[in-house]
C-alpha cells in the first residue's frame, strides 16, 4: 500500500486544479492525504519539473503526468 501521494503543481496551471480535483477523492478513498507542492517554491523541484505539471507522485516516485486515470491511481494505492 502506498504511504505518500503529492501533486506538483504551479499557482497558474490550470489543469494543476483541475486534477487536484479529480484525484482528492480517490487519495482520500485510499486513506490518504494528498501533499499539493507547488514547485515554484522550491529551484530544485521547479528545475525537474518545470513547466511539466501537474504531477502526481506516489512514495516519491512519478505515477503520471498532466493526465490520471483514476482506476489506474486506487489501483497504484492500494
Amino acid at each position: 500500500m502506498a504511504e505518500t501521494v503529492e501533486l506538483m503543481v504551479r499557482a497558474a496551471c490550470g489543469s494543476c486544479a483541475r486534477v487536484e480535483r479529480q484525484i482528492v477523492p480517490v487519495v482520500e478513498a485510499a486513506g490518504l492525504e494528498l501533499d499539493v507542492v507547488d514547485v515554484d517554491h522550491d529551484p530544485a523541484l521547479a528545475v525537474e519539473f518545470g513547466d511539466r505539471v501537474p504531477v502526481v507522485v506516489v512514495d516519491g516516485e512519478e505515477f503520471a503526468c498532466w493526465e490520471v486515470d483514476d482506476a489506474e491511481l486506487a489501483a497504484a494505492l492500494a
